[in-house]
């Protein structure tokens, strides 16, 4: 299944993210809309050995994403970047996560509307929060945005892989036009999938 390798194997579905991590790799999750999209450009950043579509945030165990998609769930988007920081450090990944999404729109990404689309870094220990807390004040620091930076930066919760239909989206349907993609086109970032 996994495009990226590390050591010479591929991950796949039922490898444990965790079994990586032990390895030496390192992972971060975060949501920025509608995770087809967010998935395929992180896939694409050096550094990264997979990225994975999933839900977390919520107070639902084991969500379906007919469920997250009620708004009920209290779960958001998120991919899973499992990473090396050999290769990419997380202060890196958190500034393309910047890059790739419209910080200031509440529960919202393009034409995605609710709060399973919102912004939200979520973080897997102390040193990532406060990375990414940092980060934030100085986008907010910086008047990139006449608007305020809704992003949420919180503790992580389970992760619950979203239904295999949704991994790797855009590489399974070469035809889809994605918002995401092609913002981040207009923005000069050529993806090709």
């Amino acid at each position: 299944m996994g495009r990226s390798e590390k050591g010479g194997h591929k991950m796949s579905e039922e490898q444990s993210v965790e079994n990586l991590v032990n390895e030496g790799l390192d992972k971060a999750m975060f949501g920025a809309g509608c995770f087809w999209g967010v998935e395929a450009v992180f896939l694409k950043v050096p550094g990264v050995v997979d990225s994975t579509s999933g839900y977390s945030g919520g107070h639902t165990e084991n969500p379906s994403y007919e469920e997250v998609c009620t708004d009920k769930t209290g779960h958001a988007e998120v991919v899973e970047v499992v990473f090396d920081p050999g290769k990419i450090l997380y202060e890196d990944l958190v500034e393309f996560f910047w890059m790739i999404h419209d910080p200031t729109t509440l529960n919202r990404q393009g034409p995605d509307v609710g709060t399973q689309y919102r912004s939200a870094i979520f973080v897997y220990s102390k040193e990532q929060k406060e990375i990414a807390k940092e980060s934030k004040a100085k986008l907010e620091e910086s008047s990139k945005y006449e608007q305020p930076v809704v992003t949420e930066i919180t503790e992580a919760s389970k992760f619950w892989r979203a239904e295999k239909y949704h991994q790797r989206y855009i590489e399974k349907h070469p035809g889809y036009v994605c918002p995401l993609l092609k913002r981040l086109d207009l923005q000069g970032f050529h993806f090709n999938f």
